[in-house]
């Protein structure tokens, strides 16, 4: 690709410096991205990452058994074809052939010693729940059956086969997660809990690991021997934790971000003036809410939860703080989700804002508080860019039903540790779809999700229609089901949605294989340069 080769060497002329000081050593003749990436991982390995930052670069050397197409559709990855039972619950998949960045083949067993580990209790993954549909996963998880029970099996090297606990029609969707990547069992053997380290790793996907300079940047290669080498034509990309938007933004502008992976919303029609071709926003499916620990009192009292939440005045952070096009919340799944129409009904959403909190004080009082006896909490939020702008308003509308809110500021990955230990009495959270099914996101509030489950909510009501949605076959039915479910949560106030997300990126205008969706998913193997 001697076009590319041409621009990397003007782009090379700019200067680059990195978030820790210091320029990225790179060969002039190198085709180089440059991403801002929001935030700093806490893990690279599949099986213990949970944050969107994390997936970005995981996803860029790993890849599943399907993979994302330039919408984040699911399209054959690691498998070339799949068969499915007639009643839904057994999968067959026939591998291509495939080798490590180390030349070793890929193969079946890879993928069942990636789910024995991500699901042995010992791993301690965050995000084991979510593979909860496959058969024995929750009992092999909390350790009541050994990992070699898990319905995944190798039938030979290139055929692997899936057995569910119920009809998962959605699969494919959820095989393009880092959860259920496969392990590099031949090095994995060797040096154990290390094999992530740069020395050691070694990746299916197109990039393998080169360097991660804590607090600086995380710098991976392109894999030679990733099966559509060819086809890649990036050589190293350099991921950026960029928590200072502003500073990215002017990163950006300048050339030294290719790509920088979120802005401030109140800065949206500002960068369309400034710099339109570079603006890219797009329909998301995430939405951001207000968790209550349910483990700390009086968050365990649903009417507490109730006047907090009617309390918040959701049109005004939309419309005159954020004005990035994010719409207010009062259900949890998003609109667009595929196969799903809400059903949520809460009564108080076409209130105006000032009757909205003369009810809640009335249910404050019920409960107990009053400005002689106030309700006293504590805020946490992440120190990312519009949870710093949305906050104080927050803080503002209980304080005017009568609650004194102490709001704190935490970096986010610390936000998030808290979070799933339950270390907070109220506290900001984002969730975007790890699939595009309402199930990605009613799952957090089962009671048998764990640590994702942040305010530990717990309904066997809610439970139990979850379970029989995923033992329906009907796509109408099982779509009622889960609104069901979400109509109880949203009744018990189990968390209080604000509003769904619309992405924001800003990308320079000569890269290519860019293209706005849902998941704001963007792999790197499909990005290039203009001429």
């Amino acid at each position: 690709m001697a076009f590319a080769r041409m621009f990397a060497v003007l782009a090379m002329m700019v200067t680059l410096t990195a978030c820790g000081g210091g320029q990225p050593e790179t060969d002039p003749d190198s085709v180089v991205f440059h991403q801002g990436n929001t935030s700093e991982p806490l893990s690279l390995d599949p099986h213990k990452a949970s944050g969107t930052w994390e997936n970005n670069i995981i996803g860029d050397m790993f890849m599943g058994l399907t993979t994302e197409d330039l919408d984040a559709k699911p399209v054959p990855g690691m498998a070339t074809a799949w068969e499915v039972s007639e009643d839904g619950k057994t999968w067959t998949f026939t591998l291509r052939e495939a080798k490590w960045s180390d030349g070793e083949p890929v193969v079946a067993q890879n993928f069942v010693d990636g789910f024995r580990r991500i699901l042995t209790p010992k791993t301690a993954a965050q995000y084991a729940s979510i593979l909860y549909l496959i058969k024995n996963a929750e009992q092999v998880n909390n350790g009541s059956l050994p990992p070699e029970d898990v319905g995944v099996r190798a039938i030979d090297d290139k055929t692997l086969e899936i057995t569910l606990e119920h009809p998962a029609p959605f699969l494919p969707q959820l095989l393009m997660h880092y959860t259920t990547f496969p392990l590099p069992s031949h090095v994995y053997e060797k040096v154990g809990e290390q094999w992530i380290r740069p020395e050691n790793v070694v990746t299916n996907g197109a990039f393998t690991l080169k360097e991660w300079r804590l607090g600086d940047y995380v710098h991976v290669a392109k894999n030679e021997n990733f099966w559509d080498a060819e086809n890649v034509c990036l050589d190293e990309i350099f991921y950026y934790p960029t928590v200072d938007t502003n500073s990215a933004e002017r990163r950006v502008k300048k050339g030294e971000l290719h790509a920088n992976t979120d802005f401030a919303s109140n800065r949206l029609q500002h960068l369309q003036k400034t710099m339109p071709d570079f603006v890219r926003v797009h329909t998301y499916l995430g939405v951001f809410y207000v968790v209550f620990n349910t483990n700390k009192k009086p968050f365990d009292d649903p009417r507490i939860r109730t006047a907090l939440s009617m309390s918040i005045d959701r049109e005004f952070i939309t419309e005159k703080i954020l004005k990035g096009g994010q719409t207010p919340a009062y259900a949890f799944v998003p609109p667009g989700t595929a196969g799903f129409e809400s059903i949520s009904e809460v009564a108080w959403a076409d209130w105006s804002a000032e009757k909205r909190k003369e009810e809640a004080k009335k249910i404050l009082a019920e409960a107990g508080y009053s400005p002689e006896n106030p309700l006293v909490i504590e805020l946490q939020y992440r120190n990312s860019a519009d949870p710093k702008l949305i906050m104080p308003a927050i803080q503002n509308d209980w304080k005017s039903i009568g609650v004194e809110a102490d709001i704190i500021s935490i970096e986010t990955q610390i936000a998030y540790d808290n979070l799933r230990a339950r270390n907070f009495m109220v506290a900001d959270a984002g969730w975007i779809a790890d699939f595009n099914d309402a199930y990605s996101f009613l799952y957090l509030m089962d009671s048998r999700t764990g640590p994702q489950n942040y305010g530990d909510y717990k309904n066997p009501a809610y439970d139990a229609l979850l379970e029989k949605a995923n033992n329906t076959k009907d796509p109408a039915t099982r779509g009622r089901l889960l609104a069901e479910a979400e109509q109880i949560m949203l009744n018990d106030a189990a968390v209080a949605p604000i509003y769904f997300y619309q992405n924001k990126n800003l990308v320079d205008p000569n890269v290519t294989g860019w293209k706005d969706n849902i998941t704001d998913i963007h792999r790197s193997r499909y990005k290039c340069f203009k001429k």
